[in-house]
């Protein structure tokens, strides 16, 4: 199969809606829109859930719950393979992540993930470690030390 001899399924493709073209269209005059009125305008139209001035459902019904989404905890991720950037025995800290641009924004702390593989001994401090990147930097001799 080539690209050239590619074709979308029978009956999966309709013609463009050619407004205003007078004679046999079935879409001529108004296009469709009607007489006058917001919807015939340019731009006109209403928002989605808007009920004609008509208090909208969503303020009708009550509000209920609680949702714990605003206070949830969001960490900056990193991997180890990008910790391999620093030399050997370096202490790693939020700080100069950020300095080197391997985190834009440590949001509410770092993590370091267990993704890839690390070579150097290094002294890693960050907020959180996943299990595999704890046990890999220390297998090395380097240090994790939760901040």
């Amino acid at each position: 199969m080539k690209l050239h001899t590619v074709h979308p399924a029978e009956g999966a493709t309709f013609s463009k809606k050619r407004l205003g073209r007078g004679v046999g269209s079935g879409l001529g005059k108004t296009s469709g829109k009607g007489h006058k009125g917001q919807n015939a305008r340019s731009g006109g139209g209403v928002r989605p859930g808007f009920e004609g001035g008509q208090l909208p459902l969503f303020r009708r019904l009550p509000k209920r719950g609680f949702s714990n989404a605003k206070f949830k905890v969001r960490y900056a991720v990193i991997n180890l393979s990008d910790l391999n950037k620093f030399e050997d025995g370096a202490v790693v800290t939020p700080e100069l992540l950020k300095e080197m641009g391997l985190v834009k924004n440590q949001l509410d702390g770092v993590k370091v993930l267990g993704n890839g593989t690390l070579e150097k001994k290094l002294t890693v401090k960050a907020h959180r470690f996943s299990d595999v990147a704890y046990a890999e930097i220390e297998k090395l001799g380097g240090k994790a030390e939760v901040i």
